[in-house]
């Protein structure tokens, strides 16, 4: 413009200054209704903020089983796929001991709760527009804006799948998206699977989630030491809670062991079978019970990257990542750790620690026998502990720094370890 002729300098230069501040206005007020509206609309925050990332790829290159780096996408998906597919653990048998005792409720038919059309509209009227559709491409946007059609025949498909116990195959399916952990990002280990799955589907274990969550409110099914995905409970809960016990011993001048636990992809490695019989062993109705087992089974993932998709594998074990109703079931299946234990013992879904007095032989051997059963459960559920995020933190003025084992391995000190209490 100016270089052409068209105008002075002078013109020019005011010219870029209004677009120039114009342009930072309207930035500015994007991310400031970005900012205002993030709880109804997480996923264009977000992407804006990958849009400033210098590395766009949410999965780089990863590492195959012979050392090579995989570039190309659909590659990369098969080989997640089979890494969150490897820690599956293999079906356990029935669980005598779980079966239904005599005089536990049983409904009947006509004792269920109808799933009526005016509650699937209000559900559907409500959906986040801005959610990502599941694998079967159902849209959350076409649902909301479709509420008054689609309301009925999806209550007498929900209410039949109450009634039957059968759950539709495109319920079972889910679209994973791998979110990076920590570590090197070309390890396929270093990834966790975040299942993406049918909005209707979702809707169903909402209502399924509804009657779990009221029998285990009633019923005051999970213990107080789970923090984790709990009404009125958080990680700061857990942290004040347990370290209140610990630094009140401390504050007596006794000597505090804390032992720190870890399962290895705990989540994955949920049996169903047990998780199962766990449920009926609370005495949670059976019609409930058959719709989560059938919801469980059949099961299958298939990895996504920039729609780049892996072919599917089963699911053999574990609750989906990014579920409904993966957080109350995790929580049950996790919920007798503690049983028997004599020291105290403190859950975020499965981050645990283990605290007890130190100071004596007596104490010393009471954590242990905890450490014991701890192991005993894990091998009794399946499940795997990840030795090596074990630790032992040695607290307080004269501690024996007693050396623990975990079978036959020793467990090592934390680095945090203290010898006097401030």
């Amino acid at each position: 413009m100016w270089k052409k002729g068209l105008a002075t300098w002078d013109e020019y230069r005011d010219v870029v200054t209004v677009r120039r501040d114009a342009t930072r206005k309207a930035k500015a007020r994007l991310e400031l209704n970005l900012a205002r509206e993030v709880k109804d609309n997480k996923k264009g925050f977000f992407k804006y903020i990958s849009s400033k990332r210098k590395t766009r790829e949410n999965v780089g290159p990863q590492l195959n089983e012979v050392g090579a780096l995989v570039m190309e996408h659909t590659e990369k998906a098969e080989l997640l796929n089979a890494a969150f597919s490897s820690v599956f653990t293999a079906k356990a048998g029935p669980q005598e001991s779980q079966t239904l005792e005599v005089g536990e409720k049983v409904w009947r038919k006509e004792d269920l709760p109808l799933v009526e059309e005016d509650r699937v509209r209000d559900h559907f009227g409500n959906l986040n527009i801005h959610k990502s559709m599941g694998p079967d491409g159902m849209h959350p946007h076409v649902l909301r804006e479709l509420a008054d059609v689609v309301a009925m025949p999806c209550s007498i498909i929900f209410e039949r799948s109450w009634r039957t116990g059968e759950v539709p195959e495109d319920w079972r399916k889910a679209n994973v998206t791998p979110v990076f952990k920590k570590a090197k990002n070309e390890d396929p280990g270093n990834y966790r699977p975040v299942s993406l799955t049918s909005i209707p589907g979702k809707m169903m274990e909402q209502l399924t989630l509804g009657v779990i969550y009221k029998y285990v409110e009633e019923k005051k099914v999970i213990g107080s030491g789970q923090h984790g995905f709990t009404k009125g409970k958080s990680c700061l809960t857990s942290l004040i809670a347990f370290y209140d016990g610990m630094t009140s011993w401390l504050d007596e001048g006794r000597a505090v062991d804390v032992v720190y636990l870890d399962l290895s992809k705990a989540f994955d490695t949920v049996s169903h079978n047990i998780l199962i019989g766990k449920l009926r062993k609370h005495g949670l109705d059976e019609w409930t019970v058959r719709w989560v087992e059938n919801w469980l089974n059949g099961r299958a993932q298939r990895v996504v990257i920039s729609s780049a998709e892996s072919s599917g594998r089963p699911e053999s074990s574990g609750v989906p990542q990014g579920s409904v109703l993966g957080p109350v079931s995790f929580n049950i299946f996790i919920n007798d750790l503690n049983e028997g234990t004599e020291s105290t013992l403190s859950k975020f879904a499965d981050d645990t620690k283990l605290g007890g007095v130190a100071d004596t032989p007596e104490g010393c051997a009471a954590i242990q026998r905890d450490l014991d059963r701890l192991e005993s459960w894990v091998k009794r559920n399946h499940m795997k502990s990840n030795k090596g995020k074990y630790r032992v933190q040695h607290l307080g003025k004269n501690n024996p720094k007693h050396q623990y084992r975990l079978g036959v391995d020793l467990l090592g000190s934390s680095s945090a370890e203290k010898d006097e209490h401030d």
